[in-house]
């Protein structure tokens, strides 16, 4: 390990986006099928496309950088839960498919995430949506998006000013407490309420189409570690309900409540 990034930076981002491309063909060919879905000791949703999907991922990252461990959230759900803190100078968070129960109910908002967190910070990601064609890339060199057509065509996408007419606020499709998110918005202008899936919602405050995004329920890293990344690259924040700073590698990979927005959107921070 060397310092900054574990490898090339061209390198790393070249080969994190051909893994997730790859996990996400694995996907699309299950989503074809006629899937069975099961339910893991939490009681949340998991089918063979998340199976699949890991299988891929892994040894791909492995393959790219030998050196650093890997939390991904199929192993940890079958035990493997590797030994890493928000000291940690880089893992790898993973989640096959993000957004099960909308694969489920085939609606196309479910996504590939990777992300590298160096010590409790993501520094490189990307959000992969293999049913919409779209893949989202955080670096240091800042955000893309990346739509598949008939040729890819790359953007530069960042966080906007908050509009005069107010915030569009962008929520879980599938989770969420509404009176919990009316008394967090408080008196905030607001112009929009728009639902997403997966951690396209972290997405769409990265682009540029959305401005806030409040979690007032429950996630884990690997939800969102690699949609922060895209975020932070976008120029956005994510942070706790307190304003304080965000962190993974916490113990049990659960995440507090959270806040993901651009600069310029006021909140009112929680004691």
């Amino acid at each position: 390990m060397t310092h900054g990034l574990p490898a090339d930076a061209r390198a790393l981002e070249n080969g994190l986006i051909e893994i997730a491309r790859r996990a996400g063909a694995a996907i699309m060919e299950i989503y074809k099928t006629e899937f069975e879905v099961r339910a893991k000791d939490d009681a949340s949703p998991v089918t063979e496309a998340d199976d699949a999907a890991e299988a891929v991922i892994l040894p791909g990252l492995r393959a790219l950088t030998p050196d650093v461990k890997i939390v991904s959230e199929e192993s940890v759900a079958a035990g493997n839960v590797p030994d890493v803190s928000a000291h940690t100078d880089f893992f790898w968070l993973v989640d096959p498919l993000d957004g099960t129960k909308e694969f489920i109910k085939r609606n196309g908002e479910f996504t590939v995430n990777i992300a590298l967190i160096a010590q409790g910070v993501p520094v490189m990601g990307v959000v992969y949506a293999p049913a919409i064609e779209k893949l989202y890339f955080g670096g240091p060199d800042g955000a893309r998006l990346i739509e598949d057509d008939l040729e890819p065509k790359t953007t530069d996408i960042s966080v906007r000013n908050m509009p005069d007419a107010g915030v569009v606020v962008v929520g879980s499709r599938s989770h969420g407490d509404p009176e919990a998110m009316k008394a967090f918005l408080g008196d905030l202008k607001v112009q929009e309420m728009r639902p997403a899936g997966s951690s396209l919602k972290l997405c769409l405050v990265a682009q540029g189409e959305a401005d806030l995004y409040p979690r007032l329920g429950r996630t884990m890293e690997w939800d969102i570690g690699a949609g922060h990344a895209v975020l932070a690259a976008a120029g956005g924040v994510v942070e706790n309900l307190d304003g304080s700073p965000f962190v993974y590698g916490k113990d049990g990979f659960a995440n507090p409540f959270f806040i993901a927005r651009s600069p310029s959107v006021p909140v009112k921070y929680q004691d």
